[in-house]
């Protein structure tokens, strides 16, 4: 099967910055980037924000708020060593200056040591009991480790929110992308360590982030 157009171009834009992807990280989707114009908005408002942007594949939200907020530092947590590799080509190829960020490998949080204004999250969380309503040009050649999520495709986002809370800051903001399906499972899975959840609905009208406050 033919590589999707974006590896084809070898690039993709996203909200200002440009994305390689050279190393076949998951490509940035549009839904993506809708919910992260919303999270920079936010961002802006605080001064020099520290955020993490987990889950970071190919970088492209970690390298938007650096692109766009002049005064954010940002750290890039991900497992892959390729795709640690794909953060780095990306931070370059944007002019990001090498003060703005650390590149971390890390399983969820194992390797993360301090605590965030921000945290913007895109864990896997395709079900596998869905698998056949994945494209086959998605299946093929996308990387499934940034895809699926355990068989309801709750398993990373579970440890996700039981232990995002420890890293944040006071008034620190959690943002996290979910599958429209998943809303009810997401919401029963909110412990009480959060004093504000609220749910939002992506530009085609389906639920699809949460936002979270300490």
């Amino acid at each position: 099967m033919e590589l999707p157009e974006e590896y084809q171009i070898g690039f993709k834009q996203f909200l200002g910055a440009k994305i390689d992807l050279s190393k076949k990280p998951f490509i940035p989707r549009e839904e993506t980037e809708y919910w992260v114009s919303l999270a920079l908005e936010e961002i802006k408002k605080k001064n020099k924000s520290l955020c993490l942007d987990l889950f970071s594949g190919s970088g492209c939200i970690g390298v938007a708020i650096l692109k766009n907020i002049s005064e954010a530092f940002c750290d890039f947590g991900e497992k892959e060593e390729l795709f640690l590799e794909q953060i780095k080509i990306n931070l370059r190829i944007n002019n990001i200056s090498e003060e703005k960020y650390n590149i971390i490998q890390t399983d969820v949080f194992s390797n993360i040591k301090r605590k965030y204004d921000f945290i913007l999250a895109n864990p896997p969380y395709v079900a596998l009991r869905r698998i056949n309503e994945v494209s086959e040009e998605v299946k093929e050649h996308e990387p499934s480790l940034a895809l699926y999520g355990g068989e309801e495709g709750l398993d990373i986002i579970k440890e996700f929110l039981l232990k995002a809370h420890d890293f944040l800051r006071e008034e620190g903001k959690v943002f996290m992308e979910f599958d429209p399906e998943q809303k009810e499972a997401v919401e029963e899975l909110l412990n009480n360590n959060y004093s504000k959840a609220e749910f939002f609905k992506d530009q085609f009208n389906k639920y699809r982030f949460l936002r979270l406050e300490k």
